[in-house]
């Protein structure tokens, strides 16, 4: 199972949710209303629980009843060359988990090459240190991945909304 595309099972307007799914911790980010700024929100520890209700899961359930949210991004973590290792396996695990948890809100998986090391990144340039600050870059990465997402979708809409313009009648004919 490949990264989803934003696409003509679009939700419409509302808050979506970006997961950044790690071993140890669950950076979460939502979206406003209208789908255009991905913000942090908070980081969930990762539980070793195995039923079927883990506290992770609730938490990021929680969430998601919480902001009213339409959709869930899950970041799918793949190599650069679009391989899929140990971190997707546990990305997809989790969104499946997740999935039968908030039905009928829609889990998607998107692609998230490098958003960690891009979040690391650009929180070192702005004067945050890595030690102790894992939990940011979580989030950070949480926030890469849904606005990845919008964009993404935007462009799709925009162009699906160009297309259906284009086929218009002019006015007057």
């Amino acid at each position: 199972m490949g990264p989803d595309r934003p696409g003509n099972d679009d939700p419409g307007r509302g808050r979506r949710i970006g997961i950044d799914v790690g071993s140890v911790r669950i950076g979460v980010a939502s979206s406003d209303p209208d789908g255009i700024l991905a913000t942090p929100v908070e980081t969930v520890p990762r539980s070793t629980e195995r039923g079927s209700d883990p506290p992770d899961i609730r938490r990021i359930a929680d969430i998601v009843e919480e902001y009213e949210a339409v959709e869930v991004v899950v970041g799918l973590p793949q190599t650069l060359r679009g391989e899929r290792g140990k971190a997707a396996s546990i990305a997809t695990v989790f969104a499946k988990r997740l999935r039968r948890t908030v039905d009928p809100i829609p889990v998607r998986m998107a692609d998230e090459r490098l958003t960690t090391v891009t979040a690391a990144r650009a929180l070192r340039e702005s004067g945050v240190s890595a030690r102790g600050q894992r939990p940011v870059i979580d989030q950070a990465a949480a926030v890469a991945i849904l606005q990845g997402w919008l964009d993404e979708r935007s462009t799709s809409m925009n162009a699906a909304k160009s297309n259906r313009d284009a086929q218009l009648p002019e006015a007057g004919q």
